[in-house]
């Protein structure tokens, strides 16, 4: 009988066959190869629900090696896949949004004649298949060298589609810039995938790989033999070195301060490509490593503190600057950065179900965003600067209401999806926070964060699909086909509903643990995240290793045992409301303003992003391009130099010596004369000198 773990190859191989199909034949098949892509996706989707329930019911995780690329001494690089809990999650999460925007992107780009005309669409399709493979084959990958293959090729495929339309001068340029910024990160992570190999022997993840190794030798001391640590650093100190440097490549993928930048920017590619980026691939392939390595980092307290740092202060900044934009796929951006900045922070502070939690909600409810933002846009002819549309409710029902419910989730507002996961974010933030009160510094940046996120949503609500029209493409928008309203009605009952998966404020109201389905199920399957040594995952169980990020004793009863979640979900929810109800207040006017020109000075700099990315540019062009030619001068004059003047002298010697080769026999014997002569004369000085 086939066992669907036996498949599970097959849910990063279809789409793959996918992009071979568009790449070799797509432009004569019907549709240019979306065909594929759809039956393709949909294929994986069946199985990873198939794998799913699978690991569901049997409570177990499943790791197979399909390949083995070295065997050396006892030293293996392997491929292969792992399923459990988190990565079947994550599979149905990822095949299910690839799934819809293959779909949606028949709508979309139906009207795209140029690209038509040119080939362009079995290109697309080709790269979301190709896009969608690399996601798929990274989520299930058994080891972190055959992950960051994935990881590095999700990003090629990223540079791929966001320079789509690279006929026009913004694309190819925000490709670039995707391309480099993450890449700067990525070779941190490069760096500590070697760490890792060298240190541990293994890049394993399950069943003895690196994260079990370091939390049983971190609780227990035992094991240091298998273990290679440089010079006199401590094994926790060099521990930690590794965690930063794969959290390099975290921050630059999931667009966290400082390596943000480029994530606005790629919005310049197809909306249905920024859905997928931005729900379920690029930037969640950040925060799924570090929650798939989440026994390794929670035995490192200070890189936990880091990352929670990175995510609370990333939640605030970039929330920030949606409050100011105008473009409504700017203002999406930034609130992927700002939400991922949420998963971080949870992360960061112990909180591996609260992150995967939200990580769920997110793609479902930031898909939604982005697919309804793209549908605005190809009705109104490609306007998306939100004070060029308005009145949109009464035109667009469908895309208004899925609209709203995913805005809902994205605020924050009971009892959509959002509400839950972010809820339990700040709660665990929370909480360790009365147990070390610097967090509290980091679950104040994610509480504000709450307000800005509640104004900035719904002004970009308000904008767009209220009061009156404010062009004539908004006054009189273009129809939408099934596959344009299809996926928007699916992905709005799941940003409605998917939030019942873990509530965990109820559940601590009615003293009824059983109802918190992932929380326990994700808790269940921790064999790829530390397996028996590093116990519970949860803060309500205080596993050793939370408990030492949190600078407690074990067994320690915390101060805050005793707090109600349900009350600081109501300071949230609060603070949701408030940003909303404010955003009502200014926008939701016959005729709104621009209230951003009136913040002055500090307007413009928000508006310029902090000018972050002209300091980037005068970092690479002021900075490190004279250094790099002034170790380019170095190099080809002192190095070469020396290097070229020794091979000179021999060129010239050399030189010399070839023209006494004459091939004359006689020459030969004159030479040999006077070097004889000349050698009896210098025997003889010598020898004078010493008689």
């Amino acid at each position: 009988m086939v066992n669907a773990f036996d498949l599970v190859w097959l849910i990063a191989a279809l789409p793959f066959l996918s992009f071979v199909v568009s790449v070799t034949v797509g432009r004569w098949l019907p549709k240019e190869g979306a065909l594929p892509g759809i039956a393709a996706t949909a294929g994986s989707l069946a199985l990873s629900l198939w794998a799913f329930l699978t690991v569901r019911s049997s409570g177990a995780h499943y790791e197979n090696e399909l390949y083995t690329w070295i065997d050396a001494g006892g030293f293996e690089l392997t491929f292969g896949v792992l399923v459990d809990p988190l990565s079947s999650m994550m599979l149905v999460l990822v095949s299910l949004v690839a799934f819809l925007v293959h779909v949606f992107s028949m709508g979309y780009m139906n009207d795209d004649e140029l690209h038509r005309e040119k080939g362009g669409f079995p290109r697309y399709y080709a790269g979301l298949g190709l896009f969608s493979a690399s996601m798929l084959a990274f989520v299930f990958s058994s080891n972190l060298l055959m992950a960051f293959m994935f990881f590095e090729l999700v990003g090629l495929c990223s540079w791929i589609l966001i320079g789509f339309w690279f006929r026009e001068e913004a694309p190819p340029s925000a490709a670039k810039k995707a391309f480099l910024v993450t890449r700067f990160g990525d070779y941190f992570f490069l760096v500590g995938v070697v760490g890792i190999l060298v240190t541990f022997g293994t890049s394993g993840f399950a069943d003895g790989g690196f994260p079990q190794i370091a939390s049983h030798f971190l609780e227990t001391g035992e094991g240091a033999d298998h273990i290679w640590v440089p010079g006199d650093l401590d094994t926790q100190t060099w521990f930690s070195i590794l965690g930063l440097l794969v959290l390099g490549g975290v921050i630059g993928k999931s667009a966290q301060f400082p390596l943000h930048t480029w994530l606005p920017d790629a919005m310049e590619g197809p909306t249905p490509v920024s859905a997928l980026i931005h729900a379920a691939t690029m930037v969640a392939a950040g925060v799924y490593l570090v929650a798939r390595m989440f026994g390794f980092y929670a035995g490192l307290p200070t890189v936990l503190a880091i990352i929670a740092f990175i995510g609370g202060f990333t939640a605030l900044f970039a929330a920030s600057m949606g409050v100011v934009k105008d473009d409504i796929k700017q203002v999406l951006a930034y609130s992927t950065i700002s939400q991922y900045g949420y998963m971080m922070l949870a992360l960061g502070v112990g909180g591996y179900v609260a992150a995967s939690f939200h990580l769920l909600n997110h793609a479902f409810f930031k898909a939604l965003l982005f697919l309804g933002a793209g549908a605005v846009i190809v009705a109104t002819h490609h306007h998306q600067d939100m004070w060029k549309l308005g009145g949109l409710k009464r035109e667009m029902p469908v895309t208004y209401y899925t609209f709203l419910a995913g805005s809902l989730a994205l605020a924050g507002i009971v009892p959509f999806s959002g509400f839950w996961s972010k809820d339990e974010v700040l709660y665990d933030a929370l909480l360790i926070g009365l147990e070390q009160p610097l967090f509290l510094a980091a679950y104040a940046m994610g509480l504000l964060a709450v307000f800005l996120t509640g104004f900035y949503t719904f002004r970009m609500v308000f904008l767009t699909f209220h009061g009156e029209p404010r062009s004539e493409h908004a006054e009189h928008p273009e129809p939408l086909r099934w596959n344009t309203k299809g996926p928007l009605a699916v992905l709005g009952v799941l940003a409605t509903v998917t939030g019942l998966l873990n509530m965990k404020p109820v559940a601590e109201l009615i003293g009824n643990h059983d109802i918190l389905y992932l929380e326990n199920w994700l808790d269940s399957g921790t064999a790829a995240n530390g397996g028996e040594w590093m116990g519970s995952l949860t803060y309500h169980h205080y596993g050793h290793l939370v408990h030492e990020v949190a600078g407690l004793h074990e067994g320690s009863p915390p101060p805050s045992a005793e707090l109600a979640p349900i009350v600081f979900g109501a300071i949230s929810l609060s603070l949701a409301l408030g940003g909303a109800l404010l955003a009502k207040s200014i926008y939701d006017v016959p005729e709104p303003e621009r209230m951003t020109d009136r913040l002055g000075p500090v307007g413009r700099v928000v508006q310029r992003n902090y000018y972050l990315d002209e300091f980037q540019v005068w970092l690479a062009t002021g900075v490190t391009e004279p250094v790099a030619r002034a170790s380019n001068t170095f190099d080809q004059g002192i190095i070469d130099g020396a290097v070229n003047a020794t091979s000179s002298v021999s060129l010239f010697s050399g030189e010399r010596v070839r023209r006494i080769q004459s091939g004359a026999v006689t020459n030969y014997v004159l030479v040999i004369v006077m070097s004889l002569i000349v050698f009896v004369v210098a025997v003889g000085i010598v020898g004078g000198w010493f008689l």
